[in-house]
């Protein structure tokens, strides 16, 4: 017998997730863990200038409440797995700052031992499967995870995200086909922050509204202010509950904006500097936290507080890394085979 299909694919706002206004303390806990990921990042792009950090950095900062919003609904055992804009991803997700700075520097006190980078870590104890630097390969990896969650029956969700130029790839639509007729329990996370690269959406692609691109393949989406953290968790929770449910996977847009360039090596061009100052003047994640903060007395002794805390974190994570030893040149033929048992 064939199953019954849902008729639209407008959003599930319907479904009960428990979701209430943010408590006081938990909207702390979002300024701290997006203030964490601004300043961390922007002591990365420090680094990568003064050469200590090689290779591709990509910098989340304009998107940390899409990490830390999401995170904030997530239960353990859940998986992220995101593409090569990926260090706000593993701040939030809980690993050591030292490890990913030391990561970030190639050194072996680093998360992957000095061996990943900026594009390639990985913590399976955080539920972290990794960036990647291929672009939009994460979707069928994160569909994956779904396929064993639902095989395992555990009722975890494969949280998966991708950016405005991976939607254009042919394997998110195979794998979208495959979780909808499979019901597998995966949101997919658009960050449309407005540019693949170096070209704006618009010119990239014919439909722009993105959350409904699983029209053809029955899966509801909604579109969501990626700049707002609360509305981020909001919409994530029902995406999570429509998927831990066993209605399917869930596509949730989150409208953002990267402050930099595609990586340390862009200089944006592309846009002009009006642009992104009015977007940082009116649209600021953090800014506009500190304003539902201020709204309920929150005072800024309380924030400098956790700055100074946060600054404290990232100074250490840069000393770390600076003083962790180099891999060992032995490391380049370790963990690249997985010995199976006999």
């Amino acid at each position: 017998m064939a199953r019954s299909r849902k008729a639209d694919s407008g959003s599930d706002k319907g479904d009960d997730t428990g979701v209430k206004s943010a408590s006081r303390a938990q909207l702390l806990k979002y300024y701290r863990d997006m203030l964490l990921i601004r300043r961390f990042e922007e002591r990365a792009g420090q680094l990568y200038g003064m050469g200590l950090i090689g290779g591709f950095c990509h910098l989340y900062i304009g998107q940390e409440a899409i990490a830390v919003g999401m995170q904030s609904i997530s239960k353990p055992g859940d998986q992220k797995i995101t593409g090569y804009r990926d260090h706000g991803h593993m701040l939030a997700a809980g690993m050591d700052p030292n490890e990913v700075m030391a990561e970030l520097t190639g050194r072996a006190g680093g998360s992957s031992k000095g061996k990943g980078g900026s594009m390639h870590m990985f913590s399976t104890e955080a539920g972290f499967y990794g960036g990647h630097g291929i672009v939009g390969a994460q979707v069928s990896l994160g569909t994956g995870l779904a396929l064993a969650d639902k095989y395992r029956d555990n009722g975890n969700v494969s949280f998966t995200y991708f950016g405005d130029g991976a939607a254009n790839q042919g394997q998110v639509y195979e794998s979208f086909n495959m979780a909808e007729l499979w019901d597998l329990p995966v949101v997919y996370v658009v960050e449309n922050n407005q540019y693949a690269m170096g070209t704006s959406i618009e010119r990239s692609s014919s439909e722009t509204r993105l959350h409904k691109r699983g029209v053809s393949f029955n899966i509801p989406g909604e579109e969501v202010d990626g700049m707002d953290v609360v509305a981020v968790a909001e919409a994530g929770a029902r995406a999570a509950q429509h998927a831990r449910s066993g209605k399917g996977p869930y596509i949730l847009e989150m409208k953002t904006y990267r402050y930099r360039g595609h990586s340390m090596s862009d200089p944006a061009k592309y846009r002009t500097k009006e642009e992104v100052d009015e977007v940082k003047k009116t649209r600021d994640p953090i800014d506009h936290l500190k304003e539902k903060l201020a709204a309920i007395k929150v005072g800024d002794d309380e924030l400098k507080t956790i700055d100074a805390e946060v600054k404290a974190i990232v100074a250490a994570a840069v000393e770390f890394a600076r003083t962790s030893p180099e891999p060992d040149p032995s490391e380049l033929y370790t963990d690249v085979y997985l010995e199976a048992a006999q």
